[in-house]
């Protein structure tokens, strides 16, 4: 390695290594701070707001009805539980809301039981619970009647008394219905407002009421440990998915259906009569408990034509296209529905979508040979590698091709360098006799970082990964970085880059990437300066690659560096391809004897 490499290598180590250090030291406090006084103010703001519902509920107010002859029977926990195959929700008698809600199929590392949907629940926010009029109204934290219809249905009703703007005093029943069945993560939840004493409409501060989803989902979401998490809004109108991390915002669109989505799990909401729905969905993102929520409001639109039950159908399960996609056919769920298209909740990088499907469905083919995901990754790696090598020759071919014309194309450049058209058409022509084409080349590197786009958003997201196992004791889960050892005490600068964990994977990585750029670099000639060029290439990116893959999820890493291992054995083969073709070349040039004539200098000689 020539002295100008080296140089370029430790300055860029020495830019990567000041980056973290001035993220770390300067930006990243800076960031801390600006997001607890985005906190502060918007506890102020909804401090504020509370006051404003105080006095608007003197005028409008929402109080429990004081007829006498409505008793309220409290209820056991185990008549306010409701267990199916898939989950175990635990209901609140106060407002009928929901306080537990665990997926049975899916283990929380963290907690030891099933994965939490129903997380950060506290005395004045619980899930599904309502308030009348819009988002900014209190919730109802009431006792209600409790009615249990059988093992998987459950109601919750009182009589409220709403005073209207002017002052007139109307009772309502309130009703609230759940309904489960086996072998689905979608239930059914029904609203029922019914006017007792003849009113008709129930329309406070320009809306009816107001459902919440939980104030969080599981599992705990941290972001500074796990930078691939996400909490974010869903909605999904006309065939687009609309998505944002959720940061306490309000946005005004029409939707079909609308919820909050995490990494690998998600709760959606589908109205049955979705015209009936304010297009407007609030997000809260406010700390509660030491905890940030994320959560959306939907909001009813006023009531004007007596009693009415609103029918939601909400799904709260994983993250997962192969049960989301069960309500496009209504023969594929217990409920019935049609086109839900609740599928679209799935992340996707979008441009690369299709590639991602392949990919899954190649995956899905190759696991049910196989039955272990890590090994599914390695055999999609090899299929890939097959079906990528004869462009990954001919690209090679092509450097071999381009190196036997390289001096007829210095020639055209020095002749033609003042005319750019010319310079153009010679080359082109010199092309096209040579059989030389520049983009064979690329072709192969496109499709692989096409392909590698598509894996790390696959790998990332794919929900079979969460917690599927490899090699046991070491990768026990492909959708999360491994390590060897861990540490408690907190190093600056370290501990931020590695989360205090020392991972094996992105050490084999860098190490099989700097072998193959060795092979290939090998297998290449060139001028002084690419061939500089490639040494940088070979050692400094390998270098960079490691800080920025170091947290990744260890399938990514096993299929990089199984990518790598078949690639040296390919650049081996073409390079003894190559060397032997560089012969031919060689032993195939005339040989001129020695009464050719010779050109010196414009001048002809004889001997």
């Amino acid at each position: 390695m020539d002295k100008n490499t080296v140089w370029a290598l430790i300055l860029s180590l020495l830019v990567m290594v000041g980056a973290f250090f001035v993220n770390i030291k300067f930006i990243k406090p800076r960031q801390d701070a600006a997001r607890q006084q985005q906190q502060i103010e918007l506890a102020q703001k909804e401090a504020e707001q509370k006051k404003k519902v105080e006095e608007a509920n003197k005028q409008v107010s929402t109080l429990p009805s004081e007829n006498k002859e409505e008793t309220i029977t409290p209820a056991s926990e185990t008549d306010l539980t409701i267990t199916t195959d898939k989950v175990k929700v635990l209901f609140s008698q106060k407002g009928g809301d929901i306080v537990s809600y665990q997926l049975l199929e899916h283990f929380d590392k963290d907690t030891g039981k099933g994965v939490q949907m129903a997380d950060n629940i506290s005395e004045f926010n619980r899930a599904f619970a309502l308030s009348f009029g819009d988002s900014s109204g209190v919730m109802l934290n009431e006792m209600f009647n409790v009615k249990k219809e059988g093992p998987n249905d459950i109601g919750f009703y009182r009589t409220y008394d709403i005073k209207d703007s002017s002052g007139v005093s109307h009772k309502y029943l309130i009703g609230k219905h759940y309904s489960f069945k086996e072998n689905e993560y979608v239930f059914k939840f029904d609203v029922t407002v019914k006017p007792l004493d003849g009113a008709r409409e129930l329309d406070v501060n320009g809306a009816a009421y107001t459902i919440r989803t939980s104030p969080q989902i599981g599992p705990h979401f941290d972001r500074k440990k796990n930078r691939n998490e996400v909490r974010e809004i869903l909605e999904f109108y006309n065939n687009k998915r609309f998505s944002k991390d959720i940061q306490g915002k309000t946005y005004d669109r029409p939707f079909e259906w609308a919820g909050v989505g995490g990494k690998y799990f998600a709760i959606l909401i589908k109205p049955q009569n979705v015209e009936n729905i304010s297009s407007v969905v609030k997000t809260s993102a406010a700390v509660e408990n030491g905890y940030g929520n994320s959560q959306i409001f939907l909001t009813r639109l006023p009531l004007k034509n007596g009693i009415s039950t609103d029918e939601f159908y909400v799904y709260i399960g994983p993250r997962s296209e192969n049960e989301l996609i069960k309500y496009n056919l209504a023969d594929k769920n217990k409920w019935g529905i049609l086109n839900a298209k609740f599928n679209q909740a799935l992340k996707t990088t979008g441009v690369f979508s299709l590639v991602e499907m392949l990919l899954k469905w190649a995956l899905e083919k190759i696991h049910i040979f196989i039955h272990n995901w890590g090994l599914a990754i390695i055999a999609l790696t090899v299929i890939l590698k097959i079906i990528l090598f004869p462009l990954s020759k001919k690209s090679a071919m092509g450097t071999l091709k381009m190196q036997e014309i390289q001096p007829k194309m210095q020639a055209i450049q020095a002749k033609y360098r003042d005319n750019p058209q010319k310079l153009n058409e010679e080359t082109a022509k010199l092309y096209k006799e040579s059989g030389y084409n520049p983009v064979s080349g690329c072709l192969p590197m496109i499709l692989q970082m096409f392909i590698l786009f598509a894996l790390y958003n696959v790998f990332n997201n794919y929900f079979e990964f969460r917690g599927a196992s490899f090699i046991k004791g070491w990768i026990d889960d492909l959708s999360e970085g491994e390590y060897i050892w861990s540490w408690k005490r907190e190093i600056p600068l370290l501990s931020s880059f590695s989360q205090n964990k020392l991972r094996l994977l992105p050490i084999i990585y860098t190490l099989s990437q700097l072998v193959t750029g060795k092979i290939t670099q090998y297998g290449g000639a060139g001028t002084a300066q690419s061939q500089s060029q490639m040494k940088f290439m070979m050692y400094g990116m390998p270098i960079l690659f490691f800080f920025i893959l170091y947290n990744v999820p260890s399938g990514l890493l096993i299929y990089w560096i199984v990518s790598n291992v078949l690639q040296m054995v390919q650049q081996l083969l073409i390079n003894s391809y190559m060397k032997k073709k560089r012969l031919e070349l060689v032993t195939d040039k005339p040989v001129l004897d020695k009464n050719t004539l010779k050109f010196k200098g414009g001048k002809k000689k004889t001997r």
